[in-house]
C-alpha cells in the first residue's frame, strides 16, 4: 500500500449527540471534553495508518471557531497530514449538525503529534 493509500485508508469519522451530562453553564460542550474526544478520534487515527502502538506528544493550536451547543450532533474527523521517521501528524476537525435542520458547521479544529513506540516505550519508525 502506498502512503497516500494509507493517508486515505486511516480517515476516521466518528459521530457524538452532545447530551447536557457534557455542556457547561452556557449550555455548550467543555472545551476539555472536545479536545478528549479530538485526542481519541486522532489516536484511532494514527493507530489506523501504523497499526503500531501510538503515543500523544503533543497537541497545536486547537482553535475553537464556534460553541456547541447541547442537543447537536458531532462529527469528528481525523486525517494524517504529515509522516515522519517516527512520528505522524493527524488533523481532526469537529463539524456541528442541528438534529432536525440540514447543514454543518465547523466548529473546532486543531492537530495531535503521535510517536510509534516499542513494548520499552521507546520511540520507533512509523511504518509507512
Amino acid at each position: 500500500m502506498t502512503l497516500e493509500e494509507r493517508i486515505i485508508a486511516s480517515k476516521t469519522s466518528i459521530f457524538k449527540a452532545v447530551f447536557p451530562n457534557t455542556t457547561n453553564h452556557y449550555d455548550t460542550l467543555f472545551g476539555g471534553t472536545a479536545m478528549h474526544m479530538m485526542d481519541e478520534v486522532a489516536f484511532i487515527t494514527a493507530t489506523r495508518f501504523s497499526r503500531q502502538i501510538m503515543v500523544t506528544v503533543r497537541s497545536d493550536r486547537i482553535d475553537f471557531k464556534k460553541s456547541i451547543p447541547a442537543g447537536t450532533i458531532v462529527e469528528l474527523i481525523g486525517q494524517v497530514t504529515k509522516v515522519g521517521n517516527t512520528s505522524l501528524k493527524v488533523n481532526v476537525e469537529i463539524y456541528i449538525e442541528q438534529m432536525y435542520a440540514e447543514g454543518r458547521e465547523l466548529a473546532v479544529h486543531g492537530d495531535f503529534t503521535f510517536v510509534a513506540i516499542d513494548e520499552n516505550k521507546k520511540p520507533v519508525q512509523v511504518i509507512k
